[in-house]
């Protein structure tokens, strides 16, 4: 984790403090969806953006947060890729509503 914005902190209890320079799958998402997690940050870093990537994540607190992602590469002005910059917006109570 290099960047780790104050709306992050709000949904998932965990500041920037506590993320940053971390490695965001190991230590923050459930081990069953490690894989798939990783898997989606690997492809963003390697051109292939992935949208509307549905986990769930655990707070720092215990709960559980549904978080839509989506992950795209971070390219410099020649457009070779830099890095990946993941958007995760939290659907827990969305699909609440729809159960």
């Amino acid at each position: 984790v290099t960047v780790w914005n104050r709306c992050a902190a709000d949904v998932t209890g965990y500041t920037a403090d506590d993320t940053m320079g971390h490695h965001l799958v190991s230590e923050f998402i459930t081990e069953d969806f490690r894989a798939s997690v990783q898997e989606v940050l690997d492809n963003a870093l390697k051109g292939k953006e992935t949208a509307n990537f549905q986990f769930p994540l655990i707070t720092k607190h215990g709960a559980r947060v549904e978080v839509l992602l989506n992950a795209t590469s971070r390219r410099d002005v020649e457009g070779k890729v830099v890095g990946m910059v993941g958007i995760g917006q939290d659907i827990t109570a969305r699909i609440a509503q729809e159960q």
